[in-house]
């Protein structure tokens, strides 16, 4: 039986846990070779040898923080370099910070900003080139729900999920005539262990996992 994703090598970022994860584990059972980014490594590593122990597939782990350009740049041009082709991003990595407006410090908003927006931005940037000599490549973005409903003291979270999705419009009419198909999904609640960890660090957790 043909696999869905054989001979594709696909970069998945925020890939150490959660989603990201997920989305490993799936991919390599389809068939593809994996380039997975991650700032937490030692944890990414972990999950490295749990995939090659139940999948052959070659698999690549690179440290990088996504708010960080020239490390993004670094990482990926290794990566694509050692695996020899790039066919797919999926711009996981992510980051949950709610408040009201007038709470939020200047620190959590430049963060929000930097890893859900800028951070996906900066990963594009890196295998864009690539995609374009190619003339081939698909781009997902992992959105939220929150990109399309808004619920009180989820700030400043769903403004950069707007802006995901923009990007990803934008991107998708810019290059859809050089082959490359961009497009984004947005989940719902998922009880990721990040998820909890928001949950578990609220002052009322029940009464948040409900609202």
């Amino acid at each position: 039986m043909t696999k869905r994703l054989e001979n594709k090598v696909a970069l998945i970022t925020g890939a150490a846990n959660g989603i990201g994860y997920a989305i490993a584990d799936l991919f390599a059972c389809e068939g593809a070779s994996l380039i997975l980014l991650d700032m937490e490594y030692n944890d990414l590593k972990s999950r490295i040898s749990e995939l090659e122990a139940k999948y052959d597939v070659n698999i690549i782990g690179k440290k990088a923080d996504i708010s960080d350009r020239a490390a993004v740049q670094k990482a990926i041009g290794d990566a694509i370099a050692e695996m020899g082709s790039l066919d797919i991003l999926i711009n996981n990595a992510g980051r949950n910070i709610f408040s009201q407006p007038m709470d939020l410090s200047q620190e959590d908003w430049i963060n929000c900003f930097n890893i859900n927006l800028s951070g996906s931005w900066h990963c594009i940037q890196a295998v864009l080139p690539h995609m374009l000599k190619r003339k081939y490549g698909n781009i997902v973005n992992i959105s939220s729900v929150h990109a399309h409903k808004i619920i009180p003291q989820s700030f400043p979270y769903p403004v950069f999920k707007h802006g995901l999705t923009g990007l990803t419009k934008s991107l998708g009419i810019e290059y859809a005539s050089a082959g490359i198909r961009v497009n984004s999904i947005s989940p719902g609640l998922i009880l990721t262990p990040g998820t909890e960890a928001y949950f578990d660090s609220c002052p009322s957790p029940d009464e948040e996992r409900k609202r």
